[in-house]
């Protein structure tokens, strides 16, 4: 299972708090947007990767087989459109989303929660890709750098990516090295005058 953006976490996706995105609770997101409306195999994957604001992207790999399963249990079925299968849900589908309807805002919200603190991470450190304007061409110039700190900005983003979700203990860890960073920078390479 590719699981995360750029598969780094092996069988499981890490929903936060030690919870994993199990193949069970696929099935039960897969059938609560089949719910919203008939989609493709591929539709569900950009759909589940725009929630999550890019941080969970599931592979065909992991959509399709799930999809099977959906189809073979009765669940959903399929309408051949060329070389494309259209998933719709059936009655006793809708019956299975209404028994698990708790479960599954549970889960379609932390995913749209872990999408927002993405989208807020990246904003903060590549406000330009995410289609804010700046102000003023300084600013512009500062974000288009492709030199060292553009890299540094990119590992650093990397990093807090797979550090995420934090506990509240490792978000004042991350909290206090971001902060000291920033004041190294402000000092300019001359001591602290308080150490």
């Amino acid at each position: 299972m590719r699981g995360f953006k750029g598969g780094m976490f092996g069988e499981a996706v890490r929903m936060g708090m030690g919870r994993k995105f199990s193949a069970g609770d696929l099935q039960l997101v897969l059938l609560a947007l089949l719910d919203e409306r008939p989609r493709h195999g591929y539709e569900l994957i950009k759909t589940l990767e725009e929630r999550s604001g890019g941080f969970y992207v599931p592979s065909p790999g992991v959509i399709y087989p799930a999809l099977t399963y959906l189809e073979e249990t009765g669940l959903a079925e399929v309408e051949n459109e060329g070389t494309k299968k259209l998933y719709k849900i059936t009655e006793s589908g809708r019956q299975r989303v209404e028994e698990n309807r708790q479960m599954i805002e549970h889960t379609l919200s932390k995913l749209e929660r872990m999408g927002e603190k993405m989208a807020f991470v990246n904003r903060m450190f590549d406000p330009q890709q995410h289609g804010r304007h700046r102000e003023n061409d300084e600013d512009e110039e500062f974000m288009r750098d492709n030199g060292d700190i553009r890299a540094a900005r990119q590992l650093l983003r990397s990093a807090l990516r797979m550090r995420y979700p934090w506990s509240p203990t490792e978000a004042a860890r991350i909290s206090g090295i971001l902060e000291r960073a920033a004041m190294e920078i402000l000092q300019g390479g001359k001591p602290d005058p308080q150490a």
